[in-house]
């Protein structure tokens, strides 16, 4: 008996792999708090033992801000390259420098003391393929081997990133940010945070923008900081055993979180600063600098604008998921690398004759939101001047305009049409692809075409009644840019469903904090009217689409159904599977985890009273016996387990038992079989719950799991239950 005792003793200590979990599965958000309570508790009473101690425990206080401080380095770091090769690459599709093939076309023109105000975009030390190759620069020959150069370029990166994805890093595909929401929500997809999933996203993703395909950088740059944020995190003992601990900023928001979110973002801005990508010493991608207010009247546009982005997000969200289902349905899956090609091929062929379509989308964009001073050289600012006119070079007044913004016009109409339709097929491709830049780009056309008009209509019909109060015959009245600048909002706000934060990212784009009313009436309005056809944004259609476990916080649950409802086992099911205190032996156990795949068990003090005693994980059973048979003399297959303190009174020649107290939850979360539906999701929610017993008077009536909560509400929302894949 004293051999059992010191057994006993033996197995209350940890064993490896306790706590962890399964792939494709969801944390416990309760047990992982509690776990880093205890840890945090022992490591304060420690603390008061030895200098050393002390120590060691103001080394795991700071270890959180020295996680931050890398993470913001690294980040910081990796979006500077990565902006900078873009750069390179883009250019390299239309020709390449002499005097060092490395540098853009602006930074080899830079260097080049040859080059005039009036022909910036021109130099000795710059040439395009056709004066590379066949020395000519003018004529069709020369413009058909540059239009094959392009195409060549654009088929050469996109076969290497969808190569490079899918052999080296499946999961560096799409945006990530689905299933980054979905990871910080408590779901588990290993290896989706790993460094070759960094490395080969940060790679990739500058070949596909380079390529010229409808797609932008900043979403796969959220999953890129985010692997960047496992590195680091799985380097310290306090994350790497914690899961819970990892994922401190979805269902709640501490203020330390807050704290270390604003420090790590410090760090990455100062990184880039220094790193300088855009090369005018300025954080902001598209800076913005308007000399002219907006006015009360002008308002309306400015909702138009939002009603185009909330019905262009609606149609966007509806065609591409379709397109993503078909994908997934239908054998157009089994062949990504050739979707790519394909894709790419259409798009460079067609976006090439078209000047808005062939340079890249952060260029267009930043055209786009100009304002047209007296330096401009686009087309964009071919308006017809006064040579009378000698107001300052900020201050030009609205003119009517030329030939060449007519020419604009109708180029950007094409424009606008192509990338609305090429940017459905290619979001969700099996390469990094984010949204946000070509969303902009599509409202930034729209709302540059309309500010164009406005600005017209002001020019020529100033004596209406609209204009007459704000617009006299030689003002500055209206600013196209302007108008660029709230449609880009309008879109991606249809797009996304976001408002407030959509707003502080438009001032971190463009640093024009002024023009806040337009931006919000703007994107309120895309979200009404996107709203109106549907509550889902792109992110989450996408989280349906793919069937991961996410309970989102704007899901709204009115319905007046019951705990009972939901409930497993329903009439006509098998009874629950469960595991008795101390009357089952490890063989049953173990044919029980065989024969059922559920990721857990609630344990009761007999089958006949189904008392509940506790819950215990299907991980942490099977890691438990695996231990025990394999450091434990006597642990049979007849050895009875058992979850209480004491062992059962057992015949003397049994036998040992094994004693799984410690790997039992004693306190499992239960709700009456009369709880409110309602009540259930808003717990699972707030509390991040795996699953919840349903008892009455203590008596174990059945289980709910977070896939059980997903099903209901999907049903109740006539939506197909089983789309919910994941636990």
């Amino acid at each position: 008996m004293s051999g059992t005792g010191n057994l006993m003793d033996f197995l209350d200590e940890p064993f490896p792999d306790v706590g962890t979990y399964e792939d494709f599965h969801t944390i416990d958000w309760l047990r992982e708090k509690s776990r880093d309570t205890d840890r945090h508790r022992k490591i304060t009473s420690k603390s008061k033992e030895s200098i050393w101690e002390f120590i060691k425990s103001l080394l795991d206080a700071w270890s959180g801000w020295l996680v931050m401080l890398l993470i913001g380095l690294l980040a910081g770091t990796l979006a500077g390259v990565i902006d900078l090769a873009v750069d390179w690459m883009t250019d390299l599709k239309e020709g390449v420098c002499l005097s060092a093939f490395w540098y853009s076309h602006e930074q080899c023109c830079w260097t080049s003391n040859e080059t005039t105000f009036e022909d910036r975009d021109k130099c000795p030390l710059w040439q395009k393929w056709s004066e590379l190759l066949v020395n000519q620069s003018e004529g069709a020959s020369a413009y058909i081997l540059n239009y094959l150069m392009y195409i060549l370029w654009a088929l050469l990166f996109s076969f290497l990133a969808v190569s490079l994805v899918r052999v080296f890093a499946p999961y560096a595909c799409g945006s990530g940010i689905p299933e980054i929401k979905t990871i910080l929500s408590g779901f588990i997809i290993r290896g989706y945070l790993g460094k070759w999933t960094l490395l080969i996203k940060t790679v990739t993703l500058v070949l596909v923008v380079s390529s010229g395909l409808s797609l932008g950088k900043e979403g796969p740059l959220v999953h890129v900081a985010c692997c960047c944020g496992n590195f680091f995190s799985s380097l310290f003992s306090k994350y790497s055993k914690n899961e819970g601990k990892r994922r401190e900023v979805s269902y709640y928001f501490p203020l330390k979180t807050l704290w270390r979110s604003f420090f790590a973002a410090l760090v990455a801005a100062f990184t880039l600063r220094s790193i300088n990508p855009f090369g005018n010493s300025r954080l902001v991608l598209f800076y913005v600098e308007y000399h002219t207010p907006w006015y009360m009247a002008e308002l309306f546009p400015f909702i138009l604008l939002g009603v185009f982005g909330g019905l262009w997000g609606t149609l966007f969200i509806r065609c591409n998921i379709a397109w993503c289902r078909r994908r997934k349905t239908t054998k157009l899956g089994k062949y990504p690398v050739l979707e790519v090609i394909v894709v790419t091929a259409i798009t460079a062929i067609i976006a090439y004759p078209n000047p808005y379509t062939r340079q890249s989308t952060s260029e267009l964009i930043s055209e786009l939101f100009n304002d047209c001073g007296a330096l401009e050289s686009s087309q964009l600012c071919d308006y017809i001047n006064d040579p009378n006119m000698t107001r300052p070079v900020d201050d030009i007044p609205d003119r009517p305009a030329g030939v060449g913004v007519y020419t604009a016009m109708w180029q950007l109409a094409l424009a606008l049409v192509f990338k609305i339709v090429i940017t459905i097929f290619t979001f969700g491709m099996k390469i990094p692809s984010g949204l946000f830049i070509p969303s902009m780009a599509v409202g930034a056309m729209a709302g540059r075409m309309v500010g164009i008009g406005v600005e017209q209509l002001a020019y020529h019909h100033h004596d209406w009644i609209i204009f007459r109060n704000w617009c006299r015959p030689g003002a500055d009245c209206v600013t196209p840019g302007l108008y660029a600048m709230v449609g880009a909002a309008a879109c991606l706000g249809g797009v996304t469903r976001m408002t407030v934060s959509l707003v502080v990212i438009m001032f971190e784009l463009t640093g024009g904090l002024e023009y806040i009313v337009p931006l919000m009436a703007a994107a309120v309005t895309s979200k009404w009217v996107a709203d109106a056809f549907g509550k889902e944004g792109i992110y989450e259609a996408h989280i349906h689409l793919n069937g991961y476990p996410f309970l989102d916080v704007k899901d709204e649950f009115t319905h007046r159904t019951l705990a009972t409802d939901v409930m497993r086992p329903r009439r006509g099911e098998p009874p629950l599977a469960v595991l008795t205190q101390d009357s089952m032996t490890v063989e049953d156990v173990e044919t029980l985890i065989k024969e059922t795949d559920y990721n857990g068990f609630p344990v009761v003090v007999s089958r006949d009273s189904e008392r509940l005693i506790g819950f215990a994980q299907r991980r942490e059973l099977i890691l438990a016996i695996k231990n025990a048979r394999q450091r434990q003399e006597g642990i049979v297959s007849n050895s009875i387990m058992y979850f209480t303190e004491e062992p059962p009174e057992l015949p003397a020649n049994s036998p040992h038992p094994l004693k799984l107290r410690r790997i039992l939850n004693l306190s499992p979360f239960t709700v009456t079989d009369h709880t409110p539906m309602e009540t259930v999701v808003d717990i699972f929610r707030k509390l991040g719950l795996r699953q919840c017993l349903v008892t009455r008077s203590g008596r174990l009536l059945g289980i709910i799991t977070k896939k059980d909560v997903l099903r209901h509400m999907a049903q109740m929302a006539n939506q197909d239950p089983e789309s919910i894949m994941f636990n």
